[in-house]
């Protein structure tokens, strides 16, 4: 079954650090563009970071940048997003996304910022 699964989510005070994993089974994410979107209740989907085939291009959203990292390991099969100085606001799903010739979403992993 070709899937992507996200992991890492949880609960921190403001100010502190997580990273997301996603891991990808049933095919593999060498050659594909793969990001990372954020789903808050009442908001627009939004694409927080964007990773290369390769690793070497990312971009990142506006509001966390300077903030959060992406990276792969495609000999994983997963990439990565390291966050810091989270605030309230970066609360939400965080959704992993594989674009090559077809495009795949994972279920998503729940990140909550609150003291």
């Amino acid at each position: 079954q070709e899937q992507l699964v996200e992991s890492g989510g949880g609960s921190v005070q403001p100010g502190g650090s997580l990273t997301l994993s996603c891991t990808a089974s049933g095919f593999r994410i060498s050659g594909k563009v793969m990001r990372w979107y954020r789903q808050s209740p009442g908001k627009e989907r939004e694409l927080v970071a964007s990773i290369s085939t390769a690793g070497g291009m990312t971009n990142y959203g506006a509001a966390v940048q300077g903030r959060f990292t992406i990276s792969r390991d495609n000999a994983k099969n997963t990439i990565y997003l390291q966050m810091h100085s989270l605030e309230p606001e970066d609360t939400a799903v965080y959704l992993c996304y594989a674009q090559g010739r077809d495009i795949y979403w994972g279920q998503g992993t729940q990140v909550t910022i609150a003291s």
